[in-house]
């Protein structure tokens, strides 16, 4: 078994925070519907009130889902957060792994069907999270064991 590397606390703080604010983006968007939805129409419709337009019942719609999309985040940073804290802050290998799968899975699905329906402005967003993440990764990649 290779020796453990424990990364810098700069790296696990960074790491820490963006779980964080995935957790924060999750629960914002199933506590603040409306900012959520706001916020996605100025992102695709390039106007806030895009989404609106669809009706009352899609809009209800978009609001389940973004509850649950909201809920998922909020569950997934819960876990890359004690990944963080546990295995990665520790040096070990099985945290910067599971951080990684993770990250890979989601990113590659969501960010491909993105572009596929023509919706790149979340592809954009998906990429921003990615980097938020890949940095402090590729900093650590000598404890890929």
């Amino acid at each position: 078994m290779p020796a453990e590397i424990v990364p810098s606390s700069f790296w696990v703080r960074w790491l820490q925070a963006v779980a964080a604010g995935v957790i924060a983006f999750g629960l914002l968007l199933v506590l603040a519907p409306g900012l959520a939805r706001q916020g996605f129409s100025l992102l695709v419709y390039a106007d806030t009130a895009g989404i609106d337009a669809f009706g009352d019942t899609a809009v209800r719609y978009v609001g389940l889902t973004h509850a649950v999309i909201g809920g998922l985040m909020v569950g997934w940073g819960t876990a890359m957060l004690y990944a963080v804290r546990v295995l990665f802050a520790r040096g070990r290998a099985e945290g910067w792994t599971l951080i990684t799968l993770s990250i890979t899975a989601w990113y590659l699905p969501d960010t491909a069907y993105s572009l596929l329906s023509g919706f790149w402005q979340n592809a954009v967003l998906n990429t921003v999270f990615l980097t938020l993440f890949a940095l402090p990764l590729w900093a650590t990649r000598a404890m890929r064991g």
